[in-house]
């Protein structure tokens, strides 16, 4: 196990209603905050409203910024700055789920940098300080209400780039989290969500840090809650126990607690990356395409990990005589449940063509000039064959 620091300054607010309080809670952080929500889930189902007069109860004074859309825009983000400067805010309150989040972080460190935003996703400059950013929770997914990380597409390109980065000081002060405001979404974005959650664990569960069994098993234990959870959420939406399970374990599995100690591979969100740049496909429908095509290619070179990874998460009966059928048989169990929860496990199956490959295996190692991932550095090369492994 590594040396590490491990540091939350959030405070999480869970359950039933506890959304329609979020003036109380924000107003001893921030009397003036813009207000950014997405493009109209948070407006027909009433939940902005409700905000509104939350903070209209407890005084806190509010400018709105909605129109916030999946893979979020630099654009965005350089009005919500504007907003902020222009009139005199001085925290940004996130309504919606990770793109909004992700928005409002970058707001936040925006407004405290004389220079372009852009900067600190494209040329490695490191934030030191931020407005405060708060969040209303609207789906079990990112993990973004608690996590260090946050990413933005810059849409002034000709060919539209997504970047992250992962700092400490974007973690959000407040996250209110009220799994109810979960029961009328899409089924799709439910099991996309579901996915990203499974994703962000599976990132830091193949490692090839020794020593690490207590978290290999919290790692277990979260994507475990959500194979089981999230089917019922899917057939039944109302049903409080399996949303409140998704939406805490969406927490945990990127707040970095199941990090302590390891080190993460991260592939797979980066090549994931590209095709939601280009092409708007959803983040954890670009994720079932590529993390079970990435097992496929690496899973050689840790036959025993992946093995336990399919006894111990996916149940599967443990052939000692050959391990490697062991791992290829949890594999396929996980093919068998993104089928199931109805996401996409080929690039055809998104509608995305096939026609940029290598220029997506490129941009993902900037040119080649590194290789992507921790447990199993890949190349352009690598990254092309995986692609090509899912059309």
């Amino acid at each position: 196990m590594k040396n590490f620091t491990y540091y939350q300054p959030t405070r999480i607010v869970f359950g039933a209603g506890e959304s329609e309080k979020i003036g109380t809670y924000l107003s001893s952080i921030s009397r003036r905050v813009l207000l950014v929500y997405g493009e109209g889930s948070v407006i027909r189902s009433g939940l902005l409203e409700r905000v509104k007069n939350s903070l209209d109860k407890e005084g806190v004074e509010y400018v709105e910024m909605g129109g916030v859309k999946p893979n979020p825009r630099l654009s965005l983000v350089e009005k919500g700055i504007a907003l902020v400067r222009q009139h005199g805010l001085d925290a940004v309150l996130a309504v919606g789920g990770g793109s909004v989040i992700d928005t409002a972080k970058s707001i936040g460190i925006g407004v405290k940098y004389e220079g372009d935003v852009w900067d600190f996703y494209s040329k490695g400059l490191v934030p030191q300080e931020t407005i405060p950013v708060a969040v209303v929770l609207t789906i079990a997914a990112a993990g973004s209400e608690c996590s260090n990380s946050n990413v933005i597409t810059n849409d002034y390109l000709h060919l539209p780039e997504k970047r992250g980065i992962n700092y400490d000081v974007t973690r959000p002060v407040l996250a209110v989290m009220d799994p109810t405001l979960t029961y009328t979404l899409p089924a799709y974005q439910t099991a996309a969500g579901g996915y990203d959650i499974m994703a962000h664990v599976m990132e830091r569960y193949f490692t090839r840090e020794e020593g690490v069994d207590f978290t290999d098993r919290m790692c277990e234990a979260t994507l475990k809650t959500v194979i089981r959870a999230l089917p019922i959420a899917l057939s039944t939406p109302d049903d409080y126990d399996s949303r409140s399970q998704l939406m805490w374990a969406s927490t945990i599995a990127h707040n970095d607690l199941l990090s302590t100690g390891r080190v993460g591979d991260w592939a797979s969100h980066r090549m994931a990356h590209q095709p939601s740049a280009l092409y708007d496909l959803t983040h954890g429908a670009a994720l079932s395409i590529i993390f079970p095509a990435w097992m496929r290619y690496v899973y050689k070179s840790d036959v025993k990990r992946f093995a336990q990874f399919a006894v111990r998460v996916w149940d599967v009966e443990p052939d000692f005589g050959d391990m490697e059928k062991t791992a290829l048989k949890g594999i396929e169990r996980m093919e068998d449940f993104i089928r199931k929860i109805g996401l996409p496990l080929t690039f055809t199956d998104a509608g995305i063509p096939y026609s940029r490959f290598e220029e997506m295996a490129l941009r993902a190692t900037g040119g080649d000039s590194f290789k992507l991932g921790a447990f199993y550095p890949l190349t352009s090369r690598d990254i092309l064959d995986i692609y090509h492994s899912v059309i």
